[in-house]
């Protein structure tokens, strides 16, 4: 099933089955679905464009080969990128081995062809015994795939909802510690305390992984390694490429390569 981002009239919940998938076609505009929440787990795979959630205090960017888990009863709110095509999961609690908490995985392209698979499946097409061997070997292979940090600890607390928020908007311009401590009439030390406290990470780290989060969004969306450089406030292409790389083990070119997929 292919539809809206918006799912309006879409009960996940009310289906009875194990696994339930659909695809989901975004318009041109960016979409944002609030804060909401299941009974059933969700898995979100990237087929084309992104998606970032925020589940958890925590903002979890999904490029394409990608996908984001969040356990039944998660709030979480979405925003996907112009044009991207996505393919929603949903499984029914305990059906599957799947991790408690909110994590992103790699995908492998087998599971990618199952999920795609039960997305086109209609009821009566196919024998019953058939579907439930699908979704077994899903089931089987969906807990082996590995983890990979492409998350931001994010905290309700307003300053560091302030820092996030101006930072993404304006990646150029605020990227000091001495900056926002200015800002907020504090001590860097004391600043630096309290994005540990909320964060887990210490200011540089924080940094570094909304800056690797906004590269990937704007990578994805057509900009050069160059303009991405630019717009996140690196002198030169060397050193944001030497950021990507110590991030995510690869350059941007190599790693965009390997996000290729498939026409869906």
């Amino acid at each position: 099933m292919t539809t809206g981002l918006g799912l309006a009239g879409y009960e996940p919940d009310s289906q009875s089955e194990s696994a339930v998938a659909f695809r989901v076609q975004v318009l041109e505009d960016e979409q944002f679905i609030p804060q909401h929440r299941h009974r059933k787990g969700q898995l979100i795979l990237a087929l084309h464009g992104a998606i970032t959630c925020e589940v958890e205090n925590a903002m979890w960017m999904v490029p394409p080969q990608y996908a984001v888990w969040i356990p039944g009863r998660v709030p979480h709110s979405n925003r996907a990128t112009p044009g991207a095509r996505l393919c929603f999961l949903f499984i029914e609690p305990g059906a599957a081995a799947m991790p408690e908490h909110c994590c992103t995985l790699k995908i492998s392209p087998l599971v990618r062809e199952l999920i795609l698979t039960l997305a086109v499946r209609k009821k009566g097409q196919g024998t019953s015994l058939a579907l439930q061997r699908l979704v077994q070997v899903l089931f089987d292979e969906l807990p082996q795939q590995p983890q990979q940090q492409l998350q931001l600890p994010v905290s309700a607390h307003p300053k560091i909802r302030m820092m996030v928020d101006t930072m993404a908007a304006e990646p150029a311009v605020w990227q000091t510690l001495g900056q926002w401590a200015d800002h907020f009439a504090m001590s860097e030390r004391n600043l630096a305390r309290l994005v540990v406290k909320e964060t887990g990470l210490s200011f540089r780290r924080w940094r570094h992984q909304l800056q690797l989060i906004l590269a990937l969004q704007l990578l994805i969306r057509g900009h050069s390694v160059q303009q991405a450089a630019h717009a996140l406030g690196y002198d030169s292409t060397t050193a944001f490429i030497n950021m990507f790389r110590k991030g995510l083990g690869q350059t941007p070119g190599r790693y965009l390569s390997g996000l290729t997929t498939p026409s869906q």
